[in-house]
This record gives C-alpha cells, sequence and structure tokens, in this order.
C-alpha cells in the first residue's frame, strides 16, 4: 500500500517504462475496467424512458384501485419540447382479468386515466391536469414526482367477490388455484403531439416512451380489508 501511494504521487515522466512490469499491468487493467465499466453499465439515474418501480392493489372509500409508481426519465428530445410548450399526453392502463382452465381469461375490469404535463413559459411553471382537475408546479421534479404516482379508477368490490365466489365453487370441482392477474402500463400518447411531431414521434426513437405492461396475481384471500370499527 505504502509503495503505490509513492508511486501515484510522482508525476509521469519519459522514463515511465522503467517501471516493474507487474505495475504497469495493473495500471493497464484499472484503466479497461474504467472504459468497460461506463459502457455496459452506465448509470440507472441517466437511463431514459419508463419502467415500473411498485405496483399494487389497494382499498380506497369507492372499491379497489389498481396503483402503481414508476420512474420516468425523459429524453432530451422529449424534455426540449416539453420547455418549448408543446403539451405531453401520458395515458396509463389498467385491466384486470380471471384466469379460467376451460376458457380464455375472464376480463373483470379494464381502467385507463390520461394525465397531461404542461409547461406555461411566460409563468415559468408546470401543470399536471387530469380531465378537469389540474395542479402547478414550480419545479419540473415536483411535476414529475406527481406524474410518476398513477392509479385506476374504483373497482366495485363486488366484481371481485362475485368472482371469487365462483372461483371457490370451482376450486371444489377441480381444484384449480384462485387468483386474478392485475396489469399495469405508462406510456406516452404520441397522437396526441401536434401533427409536425407525429411524423417524427413514429419514427423515431427519442420519443418512444413506454413502460409495457407489467403484470403480477393478485389472490382473493390476499386483498385488503377495511377495518370497521366497533360500536358500543
Amino acid at each position: 500500500m505504502t509503495e503505490d501511494r509513492k508511486i501515484s504521487a510522482v508525476p509521469l515522466r519519459a522514463d515511465n517504462a522503467s517501471r516493474p512490469a507487474f505495475l504497469r499491468s495493473k495500471c493497464s487493467i484499472i484503466a479497461i475496467l474504467c472504459l468497460l465499466s461506463s459502457v455496459f453499465c452506465p448509470l440507472s439515474a441517466t437511463a431514459e424512458g419508463i419502467s415500473v418501480n411498485k405496483a399494487e392493489i389497494r382499498l380506497s372509500e369507492e372499491g379497489y384501485q389498481l396503483a402503481a409508481s414508476y420512474s420516468i426519465n425523459l429524453t432530451s428530445v422529449v424534455q426540449q419540447a416539453l420547455e418549448r410548450g408543446i403539451p405531453l399526453y401520458f395515458v396509463s392502463e389498467y385491466t384486470l382479468t380471471r384466469p379460467r382452465w376451460y376458457w380464455l381469461e375472464e376480463e373483470v375490469f379494464i381502467s385507463e386515466q390520461t394525465t397531461k404535463l404542461s409547461y406555461n413559459v411566460l409563468t415559468r411553471q408546470y401543470r399536471i391536469s387530469r380531465g378537469a382537475l389540474f395542479q402547478n408546479f414550480v419545479s419540473f421534479e415536483d411535476a414529475m414526482n406527481m406524474l410518476t404516482r398513477q392509479s385506476s379508477a374504483a373497482i366495485p368490490p363486488e366484481l371481485i367477490k362475485q368472482n371469487e365466489g365462483y372461483i371457490a365453487d370451482l376450486i371444489r370441482m377441480v381444484k384449480t388455484e384462485s387468483s386474478f392477474i392485475a396489469a399495469v402500463r405508462l406510456r406516452l400518447d404520441i397522437d396526441q403531439l401536434p401533427k409536425v411531431l407525429q411524423v417524427n414521434a413514429m419514427t423515431g426513437k427519442d420519443w418512444t416512451l413506454d413502460s409495457r405492461w407489467y403484470r403480477w396475481v393478485i389472490r382473493p384471500e390476499e386483498l385488503p380489508v377495511r377495518n370497521e370499527g366497533k360500536t358500543e
């Protein structure tokens, strides 16, 4: 360790070749590893696109909801368009299906929601809009933090309970497993871009922001249950 520190402190000279062979090979290996790490191991923080961080089913006042949190990193082209006042529309999609051993999957629930992300050049504020509801943000980070959290419309509890009872009967008959398949997805909707940009968006990768479908299994016995307070 002491010898390495002394050598690293000495400036490079013309007689560098006079170093021991094992030191020269050590420096070469380190340089090669640094180069390979920059090529094959890019920093995840700079990765562009959309990916799912977490997905779950939650219990709300109206029923159940499919919820997901995403990691969203806009490409430089998309972010430049946003900063110039072009609104971006992100579509979140949700499905809940029930597998059937004797037929195709049954669609229990389908939902879709559009979230608009825009920037006002005059006020220098970002806005997140969902239908008639909107919220303004001073910083880009705060607006993106809101965009990353998405949830579906409410799923009526009776839809799941009905299917749960049917599956329970089926289990007793054919010994199959009770489960639902939930799926979520978030993508940039290029069809809502200005016509001038749509051609480039359809042919270029800079506008391809799509998490693809993320699926997981939900069993009826694992569904969250509201704790009703007892009255005395």
